[in-house]
């Protein structure tokens, strides 16, 4: 038993189109007595009579016609996956998936995605929440593309590039006692609610750089998910919360917030975008990384 070739469904198909075996040897390349050729070794080779001669026409039998439906099923679907691949290939087309270690980052990304989105028509987003604060091993696994992180782990294989800078402050509502502070310094933590995204606190600047170093620790933190919940419950007195200036200012219109420095120098950031080195030559990632560090 042999097996049908894409070569077969053309010739069925051109013969059908074109009505002789001439023609449709010009067509394919092929000269008239190697496409009868062709012909004849393709019905041996099913068993089965595709064509027929009535006069001086070939005519499809009945199974000649499944088989010309076939092509013309078949034959565009090759066309176009070979124009995929090509685009692939090209890094013209297909889905950048990207991973956040950066909870207050949605924001920012949505304004980097917008214009991306309208750049490459044919590539996708799809943005990976499952892999917060577990990145790297998603990189590695080829489970995302892009890793948005401010804590970049340089290993063998990856690469970061820097796309801005931002600064960690404190924010507090219109009637918390800090909100005309120039700086705070740890201890005047103590008796306050943080709140944070629901993050383990060795991952959370705001202990690592802050308090910890002065073996502080806030009354309670409190963790809630969402930035807006968050902000809400800040600007109300519920509690406070470290988050980057440009993020306060961006909701200042929404909700009365005053951001703090923490320490007399601040702390000074900076967003990460991670990927595989072996992807240096997909274009539209390499795009999106430029596009990135233009949004700033």
């Amino acid at each position: 038993m042999s097996i049908l070739e894409r070569s077969h469904l053309a010739i069925i198909q051109e013969v059908a189109r074109e009505g002789s075996l001439t023609a449709a040897g010009a067509r394919l390349n092929l000269t008239q007595p190697a496409l009868s050729h062709s012909i004849r070794k393709l019905e041996s080779q099913l068993g089965v009579k595709i064509w027929q001669r009535e006069g001086r026409s070939l005519v499809l039998t009945q199974a000649g016609e499944w088989l010309l439906s076939l092509a013309n099923r078949l034959l565009p679907q090759f066309t176009l996956a070979e124009d995929r691949l090509e685009q692939f290939a090209l890094g013209e087309r297909g889905t950048l998936r990207i991973g956040m270690e950066c909870h207050p980052c949605y924001q920012w990304l949505l304004k980097v995605v917008s214009p991306y989105l309208a750049r490459w028509p044919k590539v996708d987003v799809d943005v990976c929440q499952k892999f917060q604060f577990g990145g790297i091993g998603a990189l590695f696994s080829n489970e995302i593309d892009i890793l948005v992180t401010p804590d970049p782990l340089y290993k063998p294989g990856l690469k970061f590039t820097p796309v801005f800078d931002y600064e960690l402050v404190l924010v507090v509502g219109p009637h918390h006692p800090l909100r005309d502070a120039q700086y705070i310094l740890p201890d005047q933590l103590i008796g306050e609610i943080l709140i944070t995204y629901p993050v383990p606190s060795e991952r959370l600047d705001i202990y690592t750089q802050f308090l910890q170093p002065a073996g502080i620790a806030p009354r309670q933190q409190k963790q809630i998910e969402t930035t807006d919940i968050m902000l809400v419950m800040v600007s109300h007195g519920r509690g406070v919360a470290a988050l980057p200036r440009w993020l306060v200012e961006e909701y200042a219109s929404r909700f009365e917030l005053y951001p703090v420095k923490l320490g007399i120098n601040g702390i000074a950031k900076q967003i990460f975008l991670g990927h595989r080195e072996t992807d240096e030559d997909i274009q539209y990632l390499r795009d999106f990384i430029e596009l990135a560090g233009m949004n700033q």
